[in-house]
């Protein structure tokens, strides 16, 4: 673990069921997460992403390996000591917001700085600052049942970040927003990432978060890869490992694009791909593409 790490995993398993019914959803992952750094998590569904993503928060308890966050084992932890230790140094981005419905917007702010520690004027004024900067000047004091989707995913984000954590893990965060609003709040945990020394992790199928991220990596059959070393299909535009492609075509012709492999996640689309004129423009752009590299 380096100087600047905040997060060392080691041997990170999770099985459920038993004998017949026994799963693998997260196989001996190693992983280690610096300090301000921004890791974007992709892969199929199914492929053991939110399952990480609970283990890393202290939510699910590992079957197998080591979590260090901070100094601190959290997989050794007691059901007493999880909490407390949650409250200090995670925040948290659920895909359905998980607010309080009897509650204000500002009041579910509130409450997370409470859980903290933080309480009275400065926690109130920290509740107004963060939903004003959210766009939520107007709504500050509406019940959340009242607001709409985007508004309910704002008041979640401006929670999380509420108690100035040292991780955020954020489960599909851009998923009830539009264009305009994603793209800000990307860019206010990236600010918060690298101005206060936040990592944040973030589990997504959206690929527009490749922008803000340090480092994409691809989890898939519970195991972790990273991103550039990935294949596109070009008729469905599923991301394959190479390796293990269920089917492949080499292209000839002439340009200097030909003479390549393409991948496909099944010979249902290498069929489609091979009955097409041979240059299937409604196809991604018509080419096979190599994962581009995360945004450095």
């Amino acid at each position: 673990m380096t100087g600047d790490s905040l997060v060392r995993i080691r041997g990170l398993t999770k099985t459920f069921g038993e004998d017949d019914t026994r799963v693998e959803a997260v196989r001996g992952l190693d992983l280690e997460l610096e300090r301000g750094e921004v890791v974007l998590v992709m892969g199929p569904s199914g492929s053991g992403k939110t399952t990480f993503l609970s283990m890393l928060g202290g939510l699910l308890r590992v079957s197998v390996g080591e979590i260090w966050i901070d100094g601190t084992n959290i997989a050794g932890l007691g059901e007493r000591q999880l909490p407390p230790f949650r409250a200090r140094t995670f925040g948290f981005i659920f895909q359905d917001c998980n607010l309080v419905a009897a509650l204000t917007a500002r009041e579910n702010v509130e409450v997370a700085l409470n859980i903290a520690g933080e309480r009275g004027r400065s926690a109130r004024e920290r509740a107004r600052t963060l939903l004003r900067g959210m766009g939520l000047a107007g709504r500050l004091e509406f019940p959340v049942e009242k607001l709409s989707g985007g508004e309910k995913q704002r008041v979640a984000i401006a929670r999380a970040i509420a108690n100035r954590p040292a991780l955020i893990l954020a489960d599909e965060p851009t998923a009830s927003l539009d264009s305009h609003h994603g793209a800000e709040t990307m860019r206010l945990l990236r600010r918060l990432a690298k101005e206060e020394g936040t990592t944040v992790v973030i589990v997504s199928h959206d690929e527009r978060l490749r922008e803000v991220a340090d480092r994409v990596l691809w989890l898939e059959d519970g195991r972790l890869k990273t991103l550039q070393a990935l294949a596109r299909d070009p008729v469905c535009g599923m991301l394959i490992d190479p390796a293990h492609a269920p089917a492949s075509s080499e292209r000839d012709g002439t340009s200097e694009r030909d003479g390549t492999t393409v991948y496909f996640c099944s010979r249902g689309c290498r069929e489609e791909y091979l009955a097409s004129t041979g240059t299937p423009t409604g196809y991604m752009g018509g080419e096979t593409e190599r994962a581009k590299e995360a945004s450095r």
